[in-house]
This record gives C-alpha cells, sequence and structure tokens, in this order.
C-alpha cells in the first residue's frame, strides 16, 4: 500500500512533470505527499559558506528551495506535508529523508546520461540503486518521435 510518497525536486524545467506525476499517484492511492528538495553548497564557495554563522548563502538557499516547492504546490488539492529541504549530495539527502519519513515510494525525475553521468551516475541512477524504498524515476518523454 502507498500512503507516503516523497517527491524529490529540483530547479529544473522537468521538475512541474515529476510533480505532476507524484500528484496523481498520490491521488490514485490516497497518500500523502511529501514535497523534497536537496540543497548543495559547491565546493567552489568559499569555506565560510560551508559553515553555519555569519554566512547568509545557506540561508537564502534554504528559502528559494522552500519558495520553488510553493510554487509547484499552487492548486494541488491532495494532502501535503510542508516542504522538506535536505543539504548535501542530493542522493543522500533524498535517501536520508525516505527513510527518516518512512515513506512508501520516491519519486524523481531524471536527466538521462550523457559523457561524466555514465561514469560517476547520476542523481536518479543512484538513489533507484541504493534506495531500500520503492522508487519511480520519471523521464522526459517530450522529445521522444511518435
Amino acid at each position: 500500500m502507498i500512503r507516503r510518497v516523497l517527491v524529490a525536486l529540483d530547479d529544473s524545467p522537468r521538475a512541474p512533470g515529476v510533480m505532476a506525476a507524484a500528484v496523481e499517484i498520490c491521488e490514485r492511492f490516497g497518500a500523502r505527499l511529501l514535497p523534497f528538495r536537496a540543497i548543495q553548497i559547491p565546493p567552489t564557495f568559499p569555506p565560510a559558506a560551508h559553515v553555519g554563522g555569519g554566512d547568509p548563502l545557506p540561508a537564502h538557499l534554504h528559502q528559494v528551495a522552500v519558495d520553488e516547492i510553493r510554487r509547484l504546490l499552487q492548486g494541488v488539492t491532495i494532502a501535503w506535508e510542508p516542504p522538506m529541504i535536505g543539504h548535501g549530495q542530493p542522493w543522500r539527502a533524498i535517501l536520508a529523508a525516505a527513510e527518516e519519513h518512512d515513506v512508501d515510494l520516491i519519486v524523481l525525475g531524471s536527466h538521462g546520461y550523457d559523457g561524466l553521468d555514465r561514469v560517476l551516475g547520476t542523481t536518479a541512477g543512484m538513489v533507484a540503486n541504493q534506495a531500500r524504498r520503492n522508487t519511480l524515476v520519471i523521464h522526459d518523454r517530450s522529445s521522444d518521435s511518435p
């Protein structure tokens, strides 16, 4: 039974489609939606940005992520939790949130493989391979030929 669905969102153009898929699943199963976004401070930023304290960057990134999730939630009529924001490598943050909130399904988007992704793996690939929860990867089909 699917009761809790974690939808992992990013800031890509595919995020609305991932949200729509997760909402449809929740509607069909009467499940609760848990919207999630991982944020990571790029390693090229100065060390002060990676620690708490006086640097405003972490709080700014957190607020931007919450605002973007709230925009995606506009008009959603199913039951949903407040937006959750994780920190660090996205795939690790998604898996941690899924375990912490005991979700039945993780829904996330795929950006496909290209270049270095084929060697290192993508967030979707890492989550699908490492999760102890069922995982649904949403692919962009807009460029598929009929």
